[in-house]
């Protein structure tokens, strides 16, 4: 790199210029900023998302009335019966949302089950076993596998939701420092992993427990029977977290390294000392020594589930000997809670965060703490989810969906892409991935069972629109604090230069993850345990 360059570029711009405001330079970055500007403005003006489903209620309860005084109904093909849309401003309407609203909050999926699995993850997480977990990861990497350690440490990061971002994307500018290359793609390449792969997992993850929760709950439209677990698309997410890390790595090593070589000099390059970073990348003996005991509690464990549920008659069999239907698997969040709580402990007796038995539940405490803004969040959507399905508005939308995508010959791959470019644009200015799929799925889930596709396909091709835009837009929180790492090392750093640099992993991403889900569904191979692709 030059120390005499001086071109004008969106990482060099004219004098007066804001950092990281478009320049003639780039006429397709210009026109990628003018987007992702209108983007954080139109996005800056929608409300809370806890007022958001707070309105599409009162929205609901005039479009039921409508539909109702218009006696709007449809067939449901799957049991024969007409579904009538009922009203909310009736008599009964009233008396519903007002005596109901305690059981639709406490039943609703996804409150039991994240609950429970944060429980265990809190223990692990405030122990400091998931931290020191993740510097694992990436330390003593030889520098030529560098980029993929930290690309896939990345989706093993998603266990610990989002503070992921919290420790991975300063560590990734740690590490590629410690192997003499930029810290600047360290950063790029931790927050890309992390948040454009962000429902790609080897592990099983919060998120899964709350989007299954979500997808039964819509799946309840057509048949109240059907349950999806946190398992779901496991054998999809541990694919799909291999794939995403080799596509980081390739794209990193053949455009994102040389965008970054081609910056400009920057007088903040080197200003970050390395006692000023936030997170050390050696792990002190106790830490190694937690993570030894804890692994090996986790192989004894594992190794306890599998040998009990080797007896046909043995109680973690469900009925008829079944592996697919056993408590373990449909009781996988308690399994999971007490897997993560038991490693934490083991963890931090061994790390000395852990000095007595008082520490388990004030961790446990601590976690649900964190937890409150999500709970909040829980009781709007869960009535709003309730009323959709108490007006029976959400079955006839999917019905009469149904029938018109029959109608015009639409199949499951070509609604798949349709579902895929929606959600991916609301992804750009409603980054929470829980509140979208709350939003959309009531429509898509049951409409497309009504198609013969299962549930588990229509949440994995969601997970791919709920996740790989979220690098590039401003509306995430995480992508601002990205860009304040990021400025630690380059000060002119700004909204361009780290859109810029994410923009191209971010398109390699959704191209390749669309392009294997449907390879999937081709060979027709299962998303998870008991859970078929079509």
């Amino acid at each position: 790199m030059s120390s005499n360059d001086t071109t004008t570029t969106p990482d060099n711009p004219p004098p007066g210029t804001p950092p990281g405001a478009p320049t003639e330079g780039s006429a397709a970055l210009s026109g990628l900023l003018r987007v992702l500007g209108a983007i954080e403005r139109w996005g800056n003006k929608l409300p809370h998302p806890f007022w958001l489903f707070a309105i599409l209620s009162a929205l609901l309860a005039v479009v039921s009335w409508g539909l109702a005084a218009a006696d709007v109904s449809a067939d449901n093909p799957a049991d024969g019966k007409t579904v009538v849309v009922r009203s909310l401003i009736s008599v009964d309407g009233v008396r519903s949302m007002i005596t109901d609203a305690i059981t639709n909050y406490a039943t609703f999926p996804p409150l039991g089950t994240i609950l429970v699995v944060m429980l265990g993850v809190a223990v692990a997480d405030k122990s400091g076993m998931l931290t020191a977990m993740l510097r694992a990861g990436v330390s003593r990497v030889p520098a030529r596998w560098m980029t993929f350690a930290l690309a896939f440490t990345s989706m093993v990061a998603h266990i610990a939701s989002d503070a992921a971002y919290v420790v991975l994307v300063p560590l990734g500018g740690l590490a590629f420092r410690a192997v003499g290359r930029s810290p600047v793609l360290g950063i790029v390449v931790a927050f890309v992993g992390v948040s454009a792969g962000y429902d790609a997992s080897p592990l099983i993850t919060p998120m899964d427990a709350v989007l299954s929760g979500l997808t039964t709950a819509a799946a309840h439209t057509v048949d109240p029977g059907y349950t999806v677990t946190p398992l779901a698309n496991y054998f999809f997410s541990i694919a799909s977290s291999v794939v995403l890390a080799a596509v980081i790595t390739l794209v990193t090593e053949k455009v994102s390294a040389r965008q970054v070589a081609a910056l400009p000099p920057d007088s903040g390059e080197t200003a970050t000392e390395d006692g000023a970073d936030p997170v050390a990348l050696d792990l002190r003996p106790e830490e190694r020594r937690g993570l030894r005991r804890s692994g090996l509690v986790f192989l004894v464990f594992l190794a306890a589930i599998v040998v009990a549920m080797i007896p046909t008659g043995s109680p973690l069999r469900g009925e008829g000997g079944s592996i697919v239907e056993s408590p373990v698997l449909s009781g996988i969040a308690v399994v999971l809670g007490v897997l993560f709580a038991l490693l934490g402990t083991v963890y931090g007796r061994a790390a000395g965060t852990v000095r007595g038995s008082r520490d388990i539940p004030d961790f446990m405490a601590q976690g649900m703490r964190e937890m409150a803004p999500i709970l909040v969040l829980f009781f709007a959507i869960s009535q709003f989810l309730a009323y959709f399905k108490w007006t029976g508005v959400g079955q006839v939308l999917a019905i009469r969906g149904a029938d018109l995508l029959k109608d015009l010959g639409v199949t499951g791959p070509v609604a798949f892409l349709g579902i895929l470019v929606v959600c991916t644009v609301i992804n750009l200015a409603m980054t929470s991935g829980s509140a979208m799929w709350a939003l959309v799925s009531p429509v898509f889930v049951p409409m497309l069972m009504l198609l013969d596709v299962p549930p588990e396909a229509t949440q994995a091709i969601y997970r791919i629109a709920d996740s790989c835009t979220n690098a590039i837009t401003p509306m995430s929180a995480y992508f601002v604090m990205a860009l304040g790492f990021l400025q630690r090392y380059r000060r002119s750093a700004g909204i361009g230069t780290l859109a810029s640099l994410t923009l191209p992993l971010s398109l390699a991403m959704l191209v390749t993850w669309t392009l294997l889900f449907y390879a999937w569904w081709a060979l027709g191979i299962p998303l998870g345990p008991g859970a078929p692709v079509r």
